[in-house]
């Protein structure tokens, strides 16, 4: 998969950075993906207050732990635990 992370300011500040990818298939939407400490405690924190998870926990070598989830509406989002080496 391509797959290009993308940094918006300097390392150890805050800032909005992310990453691009190739579509899957042309509808495919942009999915906002929020960074979290523990990516099984959050998982557990959507399913608490209402919310679905959409795929099981994945490792991206060289990223971190992600999921993918829906929030009561049924609108997509993503969860980042970051690697830290």
């Amino acid at each position: 998969m391509d797959y290009w992370l993308c940094a918006t300011g300097e390392a150890g500040e805050p800032g909005i950075n992310g990453a691009i990818m190739r579509r899957s298939d042309p509808g495919q939407s942009i999915v906002n993906t929020i960074g979290v400490t523990s990516l099984e405690e959050s998982m557990a924190k959507v399913v608490e207050r209402g919310g679905t998870v959409t795929s099981e926990a994945t490792d991206i070598p060289g990223v971190g732990r992600f999921a993918s989830c829906a929030d009561t509406e049924g609108n997509a989002f993503a969860m980042l635990q970051p690697q830290m080496d």
